[in-house]
């Protein structure tokens, strides 16, 4: 019996595919996302450097073949990642952006260098802690082997150990309503 909800729920996927498609070659007429459409898709209209290279760091991990454009099925991938993605996937996949020398491992100036910009996106205060006290408390509760480096698999235990680091480790990527949006104009 589980197996075939799983194949009716990979059908209805698949059913949406040329809806999506159509959304897709609509905004995208080339049939490749660049990075400004990529912008107005995630709601980035900053012009600040840090924000400007985080949005590129963003884009580039979705863009697996690295040609600087997304294409269709790396476009399905995303929003698939983003909008009906396991934790475990969104935690890996956010990793991969904090990761900005891709060595596999976080160090203190890569999470604080997120964190600021995140605080300047979200442009609200939600703690009493600066970027930098965020940054130091991360590494106390995560860096299990205090060798000043976060490693996948602590990162990953340690953002499902305790919400707190949940909340500020997990990438909350917010086109869910800009594709709610615009699928439903493109594809009703």
């Amino acid at each position: 019996m589980g197996q075939s909800q799983s194949n009716d729920d990979d059908e209805v996927e698949l059913a949406q595919i040329q809806e999506l498609y159509t959304a897709f070659m609509q905004e995208c007429p080339s049939g490749a996302l660049h990075l400004h459409e990529f912008r107005k898709i995630f709601g980035i209209s900053t012009t600040s450097e840090e924000e400007s290279l985080y949005v590129e760091r963003i884009f580039k991990t979705f863009d697996k073949n690295r040609d600087n454009v997304i294409d269709f099925m790396e476009f399905v991938a995303a929003v698939h990642l983003v909008l009906r993605g396991k934790l475990e996937d969104k935690l890996k996949w956010s990793f991969k952006v904090y990761d900005r020398d891709d060595n596999g491992k976080l160090d203190r100036h890569e999470v604080k260098h997120i964190i600021k910009i995140i605080y300047k996106l979200k442009q609200t205060q939600d703690s009493d802690m600066t970027p930098n006290e965020v940054c130091d408390r991360i590494f106390e509760l995560v860096d299990s082997n205090k060798d000043g480096q976060i490693s996948l698999a602590e990162f990953m235990e340690g953002a499902q150990r305790d919400e707190w680091i949940m909340q500020q480790l997990k990438l909350d990527v917010n086109c869910s309503g800009w594709f709610k949006q615009h699928w439903r104009r493109k594809t009703s």
